[in-house]
């Protein structure tokens, strides 16, 4: 028999795609497999309770033990919108860790949740590649499968009486890493200092740590006259709040 791998990230897509999956095979060979990061938002494990509890599939919780910041202080290397270990470190790795010890390439399927828009099925060939020699599926993105906007995605979660991960309402494209993910850019992590000014001080105080360690590094950049420059997020935060606030429309 065939086992269903859903690489579940505790986000939208990978919730709509474990439904799918489940409608289509059942779920008696499925498995939702989920890595921990150390990081992650609490309400992103009361969702992926709910899902586990909604498909009567058990969470399978794999995790390297560490921090973000722990595997950039391990690699000497602070993770950027450009080059971040920690997703292969702390997610990739486990999960493959666990798909060797427990599955057979001839006879799993992964299942990966990818949005079915047209930046993210560029992904596909290297999604595809970096998980041989299993085979991956994507059940957003099947041929007859419609285009559904993020919001959408969320009703259908609402509609099988499961509510979205708080996240999402909180202005964030994605439910991981609690908001601090190093791949983001200024836009989210802005968001991040309006509405979790703790956990932006938290980030804060962790790259202060790594530029002490590592010299003029920063999880973002910016560009002045052609020219690229460390942004820290101390710097950010001053600016942000210095800024005038912006004038509602009548």
């Amino acid at each position: 028999m065939t086992q269903h791998v859903v690489q579940f990230s505790g986000g939208i897509g990978s919730f709509c795609a474990a439904v799918r999956v489940a409608e289509k095979h059942g779920t008696e060979q499925m498995v939702l497999l989920i890595a921990d990061t150390g990081i992650e938002d609490p309400d992103l494990w009361r969702f992926a309770d709910d899902t586990s509890k909604l498909l009567g599939v058990p969470l399978t919780k794999v995790s390297d033990g560490r921090t973000p910041w722990e595997v950039f202080h391990a690699k000497r290397f602070l993770g950027n919108s450009r080059l971040a270990a920690c997703t292969g470190v702390l997610k990739q790795v486990p999960c493959r860790r666990w798909m060797k010890e427990n599955t057979d390439p001839n006879n799993t399927v992964a299942y990966i949740g990818i949005e079915n828009n047209k930046r993210d099925r560029a992904r596909i060939p290297a999604i595809a590649r970096n998980w041989k020699p299993w085979r991956t599926q994507y059940p957003l993105c099947g041929k007859w499968e419609p285009v559904r906007t993020k919001a959408q995605l969320l009703d259908e979660a609402r509609a099988l009486g499961v509510e979205p991960p708080r996240l999402y309402e909180m202005g964030y494209e994605h439910n991981n890493c609690g908001g601090l993910c190093v791949k983001a850019g200024q836009k989210q992590w802005k968001l991040t200092l309006d509405v979790q000014p703790e956990q932006f001080a938290r980030a804060e105080a962790e790259e202060e740590r790594l530029r002490a360690l590592l010299g003029d590094v920063a999880i973002l950049r910016e560009q002045r006259k052609g020219v690229s420059y460390p942004l820290p997020l101390a710097e950010l935060r001053r600016r942000h709040h210095a800024a005038p606030p912006i004038p509602l429309s009548p």
